[in-house]
């Protein structure tokens, strides 16, 4: 009950503050709530969690230190590492329906379990992508704008497209 309460004063109030950019504490205090409060990440003072963040329910998110997470930002389950940097409207998904049977609709055949993405250290997801259930993105990444990452990236690749596909490497 207490922690559907803190989520519910998450959803109403915290996430509904301003971007930072209109004035810094709303970071600090949407910072301190997801990291003292819901107790999914680290507190660091060069994170930057910013307005209108979905997290579910919080249990099946962690997220790094160092990280930037814009708005409008839809984490429905994730495992992210450190100096992660995600852009506005990226979307993070960890569910799946199922679909094989044709003789009954796909809103009655149910979900798969959880099955988090991993989003490991030093990347870098622009603007609008999305990330499919237990995709693993490596590494040293970057995830172009509007990419749809269907598949586990390499280290240090450059990822566009949809779906997304491996355009150059980081170290060349």
């Amino acid at each position: 009950m207490i922690k559907k309460m803190k989520l519910l004063i998450y959803y109403l109030v915290i996430a509904k503050l301003p971007h930072s950019r209109y004035f810094e504490p709303f970071n600090r205090i949407r910072l301190f709530w997801v990291c003292k409060v819901l107790g999914i990440m680290r507190f660091n003072t060069k994170s930057t969690f910013q307005n209108d963040i979905y997290i579910a329910d919080g249990t099946n998110v962690t997220i790094g230190d160092e990280c930037q997470i814009n708005g409008n930002v839809f984490i429905q389950g994730a495992r992210i590492g450190n100096y992660v940097m995600i852009g506005p409207d990226v979307a993070i998904l960890n569910l799946v329906h199922h679909f094989s049977s044709t003789s009954i609709p796909m809103i009655q055949q149910g979900r798969q379990k959880h099955v988090n993405p991993i989003i490991e250290d030093d990347v870098w997801i622009g603007t609008r992508a999305v990330i499919l259930p237990g995709i693993r993105i490596a590494k040293g990444c970057i995830v172009g704008a509007g990419a749809v990452v269907t598949k586990d990236t390499q280290p240090y690749g450059i990822y566009g497209g949809v779906p997304a596909r491996l355009i150059r490497r980081r170290t060349e």
